[in-house]
């Protein structure tokens, strides 16, 4: 979309004005008396006041009313959200899905929020340890609606359509081959421009962060230059019919009206912040002698777990590279894991996930059927 700007970096201290509003930052400190332009000082936690400065998240925002102006949140339907792991019993099976349906824009409006299911996930919402994975399918934009996620932070991965991402720190088009993330607590919006899928990877308590890279050196993977985070944009508009925020708290929805834009926020600063990357970017590193190196070398990005090179959940990609090796078989080798590879989890799929959705591929299990064996007992090694 034209017109939008960004800020480049990787979890760097930023700062941004809406150039509507020069000087809207306070000098020198985070909260003086009186504001730049009469606004509100208020500052968004995404860790412990005491963590140490490595990890420690927050980011100072000036809005023009304070969040916390707004009527008292009730309890709205979770639709197909859920953070409950026994629906069904627990099945070792492979398995994997056909494309999700999007509903017909002439049949039902969905947006995104309406439009997310979740297919499987592991942990507690309350305990802020553990992760879910879910689905998207919507065909309409969020009127007069924002959505705010208290559990953990989203990782978007758009597959179909583009999304326009409207935050409190600015606005992101999110397009398939991209990803965004959405840190806990902060409020965003979505709009589309059509039939729109895709995948959202929610990981309680912990933050993504970069991969180490170890012996690769300073430079590879996803490096932190070619992430992006929305230059500060506002809207100052009242809403007399009602604006809606919904809160998910504790893997359940509740909803609160207002009546102003939520999006009221003419500049910020700080190291918490919504972001966005495209997988072109990603520097792959890859073997050029003989045999694949493990999946982990194509992380994006990691939640780390409190054990030490645990991760609660990566974010792995396999894109288009040379595969050039001496006496290797061109695709990787069959793997064998005691627990999904993304996380140390066993994950649960949901009802939805396994009958309702009615997109389990049952047949997946058929594809490894042909294989036959190759073993020759009487096989010797050449001589040299």
């Amino acid at each position: 979309m034209a017109g939008l700007k960004y800020l480049s970096g990787f979890g760097n201290e930023f700062s941004s004005e809406d150039p509507r509003c020069p000087g809207a930052l306070p000098e020198g400190q985070n909260n003086p008396q009186v504001c730049p332009y009469g606004l509100y000082a208020e500052q968004l936690s995404g860790s412990a006041f005491t963590c140490p400065r490595p990890a420690n998240k927050r980011s100072w925002l000036y809005r023009i009313l304070p969040s916390v102006k707004h009527k008292p949140f009730s309890p709205a339907p979770r639709g197909h959200l859920t953070d409950t792991w026994d629906q069904v019993k627990p099945d070792p099976n492979q398995m994997r899905w056909l494309p999700f349906t999007i509903p017909a824009s002439s049949e039902t409006q969905v947006d995104f929020v309406a439009g997310l299911h979740t297919l499987c996930g592991a942990g507690d919402t309350r305990t802020r340890s553990g992760i879910a994975i879910h689905v998207y399918t919507c065909n309409t934009s969020m009127v007069d609606r924002c959505f705010n996620n208290s559990d953990g932070d989203f990782l978007i991965v758009p597959q179909q359509g583009e999304l326009l991402i409207t935050t409190e720190f600015g606005k992101m088009l999110v397009e398939p081959n991209e990803i965004c993330v959405i840190q806990a607590g902060m409020r965003f919006s979505v709009d589309v421009s059509g039939p729109s899928r895709g995948y959202v990877l929610e990981v309680y308590g912990a933050h993504f962060e970069l991969p180490d890279l170890g012996p690769i050196g300073a430079n590879g993977l996803a490096n932190p230059r070619d992430f992006l985070c929305p230059a500060a944009w506002y809207e100052d508009r009242e809403v007399s019919t009602g604006y809606t925020v919904i809160n998910k708290y504790q893997g359940a929805l509740f909803t609160s009206q207002q009546d102003y834009s939520p999006f009221n926020v003419v500049g910020w600063h700080g190291n918490y912040t919504p972001y966005k990357y495209h997988l072109e970017n990603f520097m792959v590193i890859n073997s050029v002698a003989f045999d694949h190196a493990d999946p982990s070398i194509f992380t994006v990005l990691t939640a780390r777990s409190t054990r030490p090179g645990v991760a609660i959940a990566d974010f792995v990609i396999f894109p288009p590279r040379w595969g050039v090796a001496d006496r290797t078989f061109r695709p990787p080798y069959y793997h064998r894991v005691n627990g999904p590879p993304i996380s140390p989890l066993f994950m649960a799929v949901t009802k939805w996930g396994l009958e309702t959705c009615q997109r389990l591929d049952k047949s997946y299990s058929q594809c490894w059927e042909n294989l036959r064996s190759h073993f020759n007992p009487n096989w010797r090694p050449s001589k040299q």
